[in-house]
């Protein structure tokens, strides 16, 4: 117990001897050792890099689990060290409502079958976006939070450290000053200024004592530098690994963009799928529509271009009228009359006299055919 006591005694004593020392700094009151120019720049470079890592890594929970109650419970779950309960995501819970809708409404009905059909379109999305938060977390979480919890954890310890020894290299570079200005005092004016022997005599055992002190702080002061060259060459090690963690967080954000550009795919092919089904049925509540009868819908609606009225190679641009389009999203022809399309790519488009409003002739190269407006972004 009272070797703990003097050991407590003895860390407040150095860290107020620190604090003063510091503040010292802080006024210019005392000499501080700077680092060089390049350690300068990696500690500049390490602070931002676990600044904007922090603020990525927050915003992107935010983007995954919108939800701050939700955070909160995986939060104190993982410090539990508790597996998370599986959680519903909104597109399942949608469905299972839906689903449960239409069995009260009558499945045979066109609104009990359609809200099926919607049901089962927003349980896929929901599965698709489970897929994609899980392996958003792995991938891109998870190595984010291990460096801000890991290595970033041990440079901070570590420069900490490096900050103390510099501390106490700059207290021994005082003493030392300060013991050699004592000691040329000592050697050049005697302690008293009387001419008896005695007096010389202590005189010259204060120039001693002095000397040793001078010889005491020496050593310190190599001892010191070293400990503090040491830890130096430690930090340095360390924020240099700074430019290895940047080329795994970059591996991470391409695993990241795939994982949401395989997710946003999955859902757009979803709901192309679902909107043919909902375009095969007019919005009538009375009786069922056979697959024959289909509403004006970019995808399916008739064009009086159809291959019994006049054949698509036989279709000319008009002299005037012609403009280039951009194709939003990938579109399959549904016959020989169509244009197949390919997302970003630029076409000619044009129209005929009594074409149906929601479709165009589309050319690319020696190709041509039928394309939907709804798939194009009409440059002027």
């Amino acid at each position: 117990m009272d070797f703990n006591v003097r050991k407590l005694a003895s860390d407040a004593g150095i860290f107020f001897s620190r604090a003063v020392q510091f503040t010292e700094e802080k006024l210019g009151q005392a000499e501080k050792t700077e680092l060089d120019t390049h350690f300068e720049n990696l500690l500049a470079r390490a602070d931002c890099t676990k600044n904007w890592t922090e603020k990525i890594y927050r915003q992107t929970e935010v983007l995954l689990q919108p939800n701050p109650g939700a955070r909160i419970e995986e939060f104190l779950y993982e410090k539990l060290d508790r597996k998370i309960p599986p959680r519903a995501t909104n597109g399942e819970i949608l469905s299972q409502f839906m689903l449960e809708a239409a069995k009260e409404f009558g499945p045979g009905t066109p609104y009990g079958s359609t809200l099926i059909k919607v049901g089962d379109c927003q349980r896929r999305l929901g599965g698709a976006e489970r897929e994609f938060l899980q392996a958003s977390s792995i991938s891109f979480l998870t190595p984010l939070r291990n460096f801000l919890e890991g290595d970033w954890r041990t440079i901070s310890r570590e420069r900490r450290l490096l900050e103390n020894r510099r501390l106490d290299l700059d207290a021994c570079k005082a003493r030392l000053k300060k013991a050699k200005a004592a000691e040329a005092k000592a050697a050049a004016v005697p302690d008293f200024q009387e001419t008896r022997p005695r007096n010389y005599v202590l005189s010259a055992s204060a120039s001693a004592l002095w000397s040793e002190e001078l010889d005491k702080s020496e050593q310190e002061l190599r001892v010191a530098q070293a400990e503090f060259d040491r830890q130096a060459e430690v930090t340095r090690l360390l924020l240099e690994g700074i430019s290895s963690t940047h080329v795994n967080h970059l591996r991470c954000l391409r695993e990241f963009a795939e994982a949401q550009a395989m997710y946003y795919n999955q859902c757009h092919k979803y709901m192309q799928e679902l909107q043919r089904e909902l375009g095969r049925c007019p919005d009538s509540l009375e009786v069922n529509c056979e697959p024959s009868e289909r509403p004006s819908d970019p995808l399916n609606s008739p064009s009086p271009l159809d291959s019994d009225t006049l054949q698509i190679e036989e279709v000319q641009p008009p002299a005037s009228g012609t403009r280039k389009a951009r194709v939003l999203y990938d579109y399959s022809a549904a016959d020989s009359s169509e244009l197949s399309l390919h997302a970003d790519e630029l076409i000619t488009v044009y129209t005929m006299p009594g074409m149906d409003s929601d479709w165009l002739i589309g050319e690319r190269g020696n190709q041509k055919g039928k394309v939907p407006v709804t798939y194009l972004e009409l440059l002027s």
